[in-house]
């Protein structure tokens, strides 16, 4: 007899049961808390508070009053794609064809695209740890083996060719430069290295560059600058302040367009055209994005300053982003100190098992893209508690 025919259902499918995205279940907390009349401290949001740029919400504002809205095309608005090649001559010096643009929904979507149209199953990707956890979860619901590599401080928590040659044979690498949620960068040389490797023993390169504009020493380079063979990710919700618009885009090699763009005929048919049309004038709005960028490095600073003081002084090189991802193990599980960091002193911020599983219990990530006065606050709060 069926399950369906004596009253139950069938169990969700296997792939289904993915490890939780941690840091959300941190905001919904937190969400509860503030619905009590307590405040919050939010420094476990990987998102900025600032609002779109002016010149992007006036296009959204010109598109709803005079434009249909219907769909674009599954690669994206073809005005978009060019402003985004454009983009990577003006900020990389590299040329880009617009036909390998895809327009996608947010980063997230990229990831889906990518990982889908690069690996089949039983494909073996390595994840660096910590990484983002949407990586691994991704991968593994669509049937990849995912091989952890435990990165350290001596390597800046990147990948090198030398980590990662014992665990040949493999299909794919999935990098963040800046990270999330170490905020270190791989340098433009290391980068070539690591892209050339890569090249040579048909590892497909997947770069997630999505924090880039985001830096505080020297500018991020792009994979594309290393191989020919690379994926980057990228999004409007990061540098550009867009995050609930949901863009993003991939720039992939010849050999993936095609691929790439049925899948996203298939899965999404294609990204939000409101934000695509907004999206055009986000690359007219620097002068607003470096204000805000402006005010990252000053949450950074207090940050890098003032955690020391609370006893919190072994950190990860800030390169960029908006996080500091800091070895707490010396006053206890990161998971019982942020929840009760939130519950006595109201701040909110990430425990590292999102980002590590088999070391997160060490390391917590504050996230600086917040109101400044709130992270001095937690601060003193931080302090105050020792």
């Amino acid at each position: 007899m069926s399950s369906l025919a004596n009253g139950s259902w069938p169990q969700p499918s296997i792939r289904s049961g993915v490890d939780p995205f941690r840091v959300m279940e941190v905001m919904r907390a937190a969400e509860e808390r503030a619905a009590t009349g307590k405040d919050v401290l939010h420094l476990e949001v990987g998102q900025p508070s600032t609002p779109a740029p002016a010149g992007v919400l006036a296009a959204a504002h010109a598109a709803l009053d005079n434009d249909v809205l219907g769909y674009t095309t599954a690669k994206g608005l073809a005005e978009l794609r060019s402003r985004i090649a454009q983009h990577y001559d003006d900020w990389y010096d590299q040329s880009v064809d617009p036909e390998q643009i895809i327009v996608t929904t947010g980063a997230s979507g990229a990831f889906v695209l990518a990982f889908l149209a690069a690996f089949d199953l039983g494909d073996r990707v390595v994840v660096p740890s910590p990484g983002y956890p949407c990586y691994r979860n991704m991968l593994g619901a669509y049937g990849v083996e995912v091989i952890d590599l435990l990165t350290t401080a001596d390597t800046r928590f990147q990948p090198t060719p030398e980590l990662l040659e014992p665990l040949l044979p493999f299909d794919g690498l999935v990098i963040a430069s800046p990270s999330n949620p170490a905020g270190t960068m791989i340098g433009a040389d290391e980068l070539a290295i690591l892209g050339s490797w890569c090249h040579e023993n048909k590892v497909r390169l997947i770069s997630d560059e999505i924090y880039h504009g985001i830096t505080f020493g020297y500018p991020a380079d792009t994979a594309i600058a290393s191989s020919d063979s690379a994926i980057v990710a990228q999004s409007f919700s990061k540098y550009f302040s867009m995050t609930g618009w949901r863009l993003g885009w991939i720039v992939a090699p010849d050999e993936l367009v095609q691929p790439l763009e049925r899948l996203g005929q298939n899965l999404a048919i294609a990204a939000p055209t409101l934000a695509q049309v907004a999206a055009c004038a986000a690359f007219d709005c620097h002068e607003e994005l470096q204000a805000n960028v402006k005010r990252y490095r000053t949450n950074r600073q207090l940050l890098l300053d003032g955690l020391p003081k609370a006893g919190i002084d072994k950190l990860a090189p800030a390169d960029g982003a908006f996080y500091v991802y800091a070895d707490v193990s010396s006053h206890g599980d990161s998971l019982e100190l942020s929840t009760r960091w939130l519950s006595e002193l109201g701040i909110a911020a990430t425990s590292g098992l999102d980002f590590d599983p088999s070391r997160g219990r060490d390391f917590v990530r504050f996230s600086y893209a917040g109101d400044t006065d709130d992270i001095a606050e937690a601060l003193q709060r931080l302090e105050q508690a020792q």
